[in-house]
């Protein structure tokens, strides 16, 4: 398989100023493969890997050391028998979020040892450094690097990811060539490609299984392991405190999202439940790459985070297979026509299109009336201007909801993406749901005056 994101790990290597390189993303969404294919391309007789969640005996003795950089390579080098030369080898620490001085050491090795190229993950390692109570805990024991490392988040297989892994070459170059005419021409082709990856998702090993073998029934038995490895971490990371909220508030996501009204409501997860009760166990599934949170906007101005209304918001999942596991979607609905895009409410619609803008790195908010008589599912922000995105689940094309939104703040143009053809019109731009990733980040560039998206 092929990773998008391996080119910025090859940018990043080339950099005069490279700082050691945090791979951040849920579990089993790639990061170790990232790694070590990297260092079998680019450092094929000259890396070094420690896992410290494997490596007991070594992550006891970083943890008992001091965070000087020389005193821990001096360990791995003996736990591995492999020299460590700065200027030559690449280090990979997988599962750094064990010891918290192999992580905050990264600071001194940016400082002291700035020619070693570093590379670090961690299945949770977003826990180590994020907002939630545990993350605070852990902070305790030493202060995160802050402007000594560089960051790179690692999200699923895009749709354009998945296509090239598991279809011919043609139909991808197609696809990511933007060759809009050709793909109006195979748009029942990618509607079916469309349907596999929805009921799939971008999990790499659910992706893999698929490409390899076409079954479904092992896709799913995948994807339940790996809803099984994240029940289990948190039974093993979280505080008995918040283990019920966390599974609680992560179960409900399917059901929340199945509503017409798709903004998270408290009291549907138990009567009289309360923001306050559940904060912590949002954070903690926050910082752990497991969900995403977009926020509702009072008002579409620039910049959008000022408008941000906090109290208001839609929790999304970070892969839309697991989302039909978790919401037992069986592969005959998958393969029966569109009956995956039009049931629950068009959640895997909305789920699919959030993917591929997280996927672009933009991020993407919402919008409702202050009556709730219209919503615009997304908003992103340009360089210049506030871009509405609605999403419609079928070919029905009409909703009263995005004229509403126009007509109050006259945007340079708006886009709506359906399963109906492209078409590019002037004051709205309507884009297949299988063509929406690859053009959404060109399109906003190329008529928002050259600006980028924010």
């Amino acid at each position: 398989m092929q990773r998008d994101v391996f080119q910025e790990i090859i940018e990043w290597n080339a950099s005069r100023k490279r700082k050691p390189l945090i791979l951040m993303g849920a579990r089993q969404v790639g990061k170790t493969w990232l790694m070590d294919t990297f260092a079998e391309e680019f450092y094929p007789d000259a890396y070094v890997k420690v896992d410290l969640q494997r490596d007991d005996r070594l992550r006891r003795s970083i943890d008992e050391t001091n965070i000087d950089p020389g005193s821990i390579l001096e360990l791995i080098q003996a736990a591995t028998g492999k020299p460590v030369v700065p200027g030559k080898t690449l280090l990979i620490m997988d599962e750094i979020q064990e010891s918290h001085k192999a992580l905050n050491s990264l600071k001194y090795f940016n400082q002291e040892m700035p020619e070693l190229a570093i590379m670090v993950a961690g299945s949770l390692l977003g826990l180590a450094m994020g907002k939630s109570d545990e993350s605070r805990k852990r902070k305790e024991h030493g202060s995160f690097p802050v402007g000594k490392v560089s960051f790179l988040d690692v999200h699923p297989m895009s749709f354009s990811e998945f296509v090239r892994a598991v279809d011919n070459p043609f139909r991808f170059k197609v696809l990511a060539t933007n060759d809009m005419p050709r793909m109006d021409t195979m748009q029942e082709d990618f509607k079916t490609l469309l349907r596999k990856y929805f009921f799939v998702g971008g999990m790499p090993e659910a992706v893999a299984d698929f490409a390899e073998t076409g079954d479904y029934a092992a896709v799913r038995r995948t994807q339940e392991e790996i809803l099984a490895a994240y029940d289990a971490d948190f039974v093993k990371h979280a505080s008995a405190e918040i283990l019920p909220k966390i599974r609680l508030l992560w179960n409900n996501i399917p059901a929340q999202l199945a509503k017409e009204n798709k903004k998270f409501i408290y009291t549907a997860l138990k009567n009289g439940a309360r923001a306050r009760e559940y904060e912590a166990a949002l954070n903690w599934l926050d910082d752990a790459g497991m969900l995403q949170q977009v926020f509702r906007i009072s008002t579409p101005r620039l910049p959008l985070i000022s408008y941000q209304d906090f109290s208001a918001f839609k929790l999304y999942m970070h892969d839309i297979g697991l989302l039909c596991a978790m919401a037992g979607v069986s592969s005959s609905m998958m393969i029966d026509g569109n009956a995956l895009f039009t049931n629950f409410k068009g959640a895997f619609a909305e789920q699919f299109v959030l993917q591929e803008l997280v996927a672009e790195g933009i991020t993407p908010y919402y919008w409702t009336s202050d009556s709730g008589n219209a919503e615009i599912e997304f908003l992103v922000q340009g360089e210049n201007a506030v871009f509405p995105i609605e999403v419609k689940a079928g070919i029905n094309t009409k909703a009263k909801s995005l004229k509403v939104y126009r007509e109050r703040f006259n945007p340079p143009f708006a886009i709506r993406t359906s399963l109906q053809p492209y078409h590019d019109g002037e004051t709205i731009k309507d884009i297949p749901l299988y063509a929406f990733g690859l053009q959404i980040k060109k399109r906003i560039t190329l008529d928002n005056g050259g600006g980028e998206l924010l």
